[in-house]
């Protein structure tokens, strides 16, 4: 979500200290009402990538999006899209039905997608319609490790920890803003694309400043996803027998000179 303008607070984007120490890419590529997508992310990261190797330096990708991570350094196929095809299954509003549809046309397109995760079943149903083949024949999928020329790093804190920072994180991002931000990027004669509006924060915002959702619960809702999400960023990661895991008791920056010893060396 650090791809788009005007998003900030609620990304934790580096500001311009950290970027100044520190060449950053991919931030405040997009306007907040354009889609993104994995297929963008690939083409963009490849050129950044090729870039800065070919200035002699080593690039260092960010990030616990498993998905856009995967489908960088493993790869994958991305499939075209189908407007049409993708607003006729967006009219069914229940979710479940929905995977349910997928199971039938592709059970193992079905088996690499969370039921209750609507985008991407719909996503998978889309590209099954649209293109006439399984979702599951674009690629291994993310249930697949094959050998790559990137070292993959996780930090690893106890549960109990995590859930205390994500509170903690969301009450400084409100303090820093984010209510404010989320007015402003609301207020927009374009309004946030579906990808955006979706983000860990804003959604939750949005339901405050949109529909009147009280800004504590809106608040509760935000931190109770954010919670969910480190969870499955947890078993998605560690399904991954690539990954290296750097252990810390509380502060992860523990970590950061093994993290950075293991990367030189590779």
């Amino acid at each position: 979500m650090q791809v788009y303008r005007g998003m900030d607070i609620g990304t934790a984007k580096p500001g311009a200290l950290e970027r100044a120490a520190v060449p950053h890419h991919l931030l405040d590529v997009v306007c907040s009402w354009e889609d993104w997508d994995v297929a963008r992310f690939r083409a963009m990261a490849a050129e950044v990538v090729e870039g800065i190797e070919s200035r002699g330096h080593r690039a260092m990708l960010v990030g616990g999006t498993g998905l856009y991570v995967h489908a960088f350094i493993d790869g994958f196929a991305v499939p075209g899209k189908w407007p049409e095809v993708a607003r006729e299954l967006e009219r069914e509003p229940s979710t479940s039905l929905l995977y349910e549809r997928l199971a039938e046309i592709d059970p193992a397109g079905a088996r690499r997608v969370e039921a209750g995760n609507r985008r991407r079943v719909l996503r998978a149903l889309e590209v099954t319609i649209g293109s006439g083949r399984p979702f599951s024949s674009f690629g291994p999928g993310v249930g697949a490790f094959p050998s790559s020329g990137w070292r993959l790093a996780g930090v690893w804190l106890p549960r109990a920890v995590v859930a205390t920072r994500v509170e903690a994180r969301f009450k400084a991002m409100l303090q820093a803003g984010l209510l404010e931000e989320v007015r402003h990027l609301a207020a927009q004669p374009e309004g946030l694309s579906r990808t955006a509006s979706q983000a860990l924060g804003y959604r939750e915002l949005l339901a405050h400043v949109q529909k009147g959702v009280p800004l504590l619960e809106a608040a509760d809702e935000a931190v109770r996803r954010t919670r969910q999400f480190a969870r499955r960023q947890r078993m998605w990661w560690r399904r991954d027998p690539r990954v290296r895991w750097f252990g810390a008791a509380e502060n992860p920056l523990e970590v950061t000179r093994a993290l950075l010893g293991n990367w030189a060396n590779g």
